[in-house]
């Protein structure tokens, strides 16, 4: 073997001793897919602005009870197409992953957050959609 074909094989070879490891390492290390969880709710009619946010507050302490929640954001719909269907108060939860998500569902604080939006007389409906978040950029 000449010496540049040895040269070539030890750096290749050296190469894949040092640089193998790490490629496994990161794949191992890659973080799961976060999964949003989006609950939009319909309040009765006569409901107030200080019951709203009652049941607002009580969500949002979710976020610092329950864990793989890493993040909470509320908002009013303002959108003028009138498509709403009487759907107003959004409220997105970011869960690290699928398996954090399936885990808040049964969790004793998300139930009693359950009943507490049943006892307080102004809730009228709500829809839930659940989703992995792509990026096109």
């Amino acid at each position: 073997m000449s010496r540049v074909a040895a040269l070539v094989l030890t750096l290749a070879l050296g190469g894949a001793v040092v640089i193998g490891p790490l490629v496994g390492a990161a794949v191992a290390q890659a973080p799961s897919q976060a999964v949003r969880h989006v609950v939009v709710f319909k309040y009765k009619a006569g409901a107030t602005p200080a019951q709203i946010q009652k049941v607002t507050d009580a969500f949002r302490a979710l976020a610092t009870s329950i864990p793989g929640i890493t993040a909470f954001e509320d908002g009013v719909n303002n959108s003028p197409e009138g498509l709403n269907q009487g759907f107003t108060h959004v409220y997105v939860l970011t869960f690290t992953n699928a398996a954090a998500r399936d885990a808040y569902l049964p969790h004793p604080e998300h139930k009693k957050f359950g009943q507490l939006l049943g006892q307080s007389g102004i809730f009228d409906g709500a829809f839930v959609v659940d989703y992995t978040p792509t990026t096109t950029r």
